[in-house]
């Protein structure tokens, strides 16, 4: 696939997760699409499990909005990086937001199939994301990681 098709599909992509668009974030991904996000520790393999991590991304996060500032390819991986702008609500990490809006610094690694999008690994940090939602990271953290930090599960 050319670098310009792996651009298009990742900017088509970042179009359609900032307008929360599940079902147009869909038709760019390969059938065994994997969507890994470390710092919430996972991974969704396959159509049915991506719309439903989507959903929940966006049931956390209504106003979620990424802008992608540059890329790098070897032909085989795009990584891009950019800005994302995101309001954190409800209590799923185990704490009330501020309910201020957030803005990380973001690195997706996508990796492609048969013309779509076959893994995108989503990188920022969620200590910034934390802070900037005024939640406490230790607690965030507890939710998520429950194994590691002795709490219950999400």
């Amino acid at each position: 696939m050319h670098e310009q098709r792996r651009l298009e599909l990742a900017h088509a992509l970042a179009v359609a997760k900032s307008r929360q668009d599940v079902p147009a974030a869909l038709r760019l991904f390969h059938p065994d699409m994997v969507l890994e996000t470390p710092a919430f520790g996972t991974t969704s393999r396959g159509l049915a499990e991506n719309e439903k991590a989507l959903r929940r991304f966006f049931a956390s996060f209504p106003d979620y909005d990424v802008v992608l500032h540059g890329h790098a390819n070897n032909g085989d991986t795009l990584v891009c990086w950019g800005t994302a702008r995101l309001t954190m609500t409800g209590d799923r990490f185990g704490a009330v937001p501020n309910g201020e809006r957030a803005e990380i610094p973001v690195f997706i690694q996508f990796t492609f199939k048969d013309d779509l999008i076959a893994g995108e690994r989503f990188f920022f940090d969620l200590a910034t994301l934390c802070a900037q939602s005024g939640v406490s990271t230790d607690t965030v953290r507890q939710r998520l990681f429950p194994t590691l930090a002795g709490g219950d599960a999400a």
